[in-house]
């Protein structure tokens, strides 16, 4: 390996959202993340809506009004 053109390599310690801290070793010194193994729905097994941004509240308010509109259109001829 050529000497110089490789990145420093640090002890990392990784915060996560749900308050899960670990430490692994990384390029920089400190990394925040939303989700962790602790608290992912696949390696938990509870079903857990991750929203990000607040898609999932824009989604219902922007096809809350809608409403069942395929019962509200008259039947085929």
């Amino acid at each position: 390996m050529k000497d110089g053109i490789h990145p420093e390599y640090y002890e990392t310690q990784v915060s996560c959202g749900c308050g899960n801290k670990f430490v692994t070793r990384s390029t920089r010194k400190e990394l925040k993340v939303d989700i962790c193994s602790v608290c992912h729905p696949f390696y938990t097994g509870k079903l857990k809506f991750v929203d990000t941004a607040g898609r999932i509240e824009k989604f219902k308010t922007k096809f809350a009004a809608a409403g069942y509109a395929s019962l509200k259109r008259g039947g085929k001829k």
